[in-house]
């Protein structure tokens, strides 16, 4: 939506250790830069083992930008069709199919492939991700840790003030949402059975793998809406983010690349997504992009 070049690496290959956990299953730390060449060579001084995050892997160190100038001849390219069926901006469309002809000269070939548990990436991702994020959260009591409301008569007027004066709207509504599915009663109707579903759409993208060596579709359905212009509808907010969140539920890594712009004049993304550890792949297949077209050197108008 910005009209920037951005990695999510495979889970664990950057440490995490130093953020504010929201979802610790799904936080990943990834490079964002002009280029993806600029993205590779973050990567190389981003990635590695760090014993203070339990989730780092330990992995030989690679370099990222190795595979920049591997040609892309032979190239198979997945599109799945849940990422071009109702709902997309006919205006993102045509900028992605440009995009994917653009490959096509490049020698990469396209196949249909398909991700049909991908639909359920939103409703799983707002069950998973709220229940950690409720976990996560509930150290920031005003004493130990975050924001301290400076009134209060007692302990419990303490917490109160200061979780409901330092949480925004839209946190709150994330940690009742999360502390409702962990509930007694609750928890194996809905945070059990969205894991189950998580493994699903892992698997999907293991059979999809089998066939293409990268993945291709939008970044979002659509382009960036003007500031504040879904606060009253977050339902129709957390769908943009429709084809990125089955991606950080499996754990891959994943890219947004500019390709167009749209009638607005707002940017549009190309999202690429490959198999565990292929960074340096994804990070080649966008660089040769980047080498024959100019979008991400143009800035949005408006922009600052």
């Amino acid at each position: 939506m910005t009209g920037i070049t951005g990695l999510k690496p495979t889970y664990g290959v950057v440490s995490r250790y130093g953020m504010i956990a929201f979802a610790s299953s799904l936080d990943q730390a990834g490079p964002m830069a002009r280029s993806a060449e600029d993205c590779a060579w973050m990567m190389n001084v981003m990635s590695g083992f760090d014993a203070r995050d339990s989730t780092s892997l330990e992995r030989a160190k690679e370099d990222y930008t190795r595979e920049l100038e591997r040609p892309l001849a032979g190239l198979r390219i997945g599109l799945p069709k849940e990422f071009f069926a109702q709902g997309l901006s006919p205006d993102v469309a045509h900028a992605v199919e440009a995009a994917l002809a653009e490959y096509r000269r490049l020698g990469a070939m396209t196949v249909d492939v398909s991700l049909p548990s991908s639909e359920l990436s939103i409703p799983v991702y707002y069950v998973l991700a709220p229940a950690e994020a409720s976990a996560n959260l509930s150290r920031f009591d005003g004493v130990r840790y975050g924001y301290r409301a400076p009134d209060y008569a007692d302990l419990t007027d303490l917490y109160q003030l200061s979780r409901a004066q330092g949480f925004g709207a839209e946190v709150k509504r994330r940690i009742m949402i999360g502390t409702y599915v962990l509930s007694h009663g609750y928890y194996d109707a809905y945070y059990v059975k969205a894991q189950k579903i998580r493994r699903l759409i892992a698997q999907d993208f293991a059979r999809a793998f089998a066939q293409c060596d990268v993945i291709m579709g939008p970044t979002a359905p659509e382009t960036a809406f003007d500031f504040g212009a879904k606060a009253n509808d977050p339902v129709s907010m957390y769908l943009s983010d429709i084809y990125t969140i089955a991606v950080n539920l499996a754990g891959l890594p994943g890219m947004s690349v500019p390709c167009g712009f749209d009638s607005r004049n707002r940017p549009v993304g190309l999202q690429l997504i490959g198999d565990y550890f292929s960074e340096a792949r994804l990070l080649g297949v966008a660089h040769q992009y980047q080498r024959v077209t100019d979008w991400h050197q143009r800035v949005p108008v408006g922009a600052v």
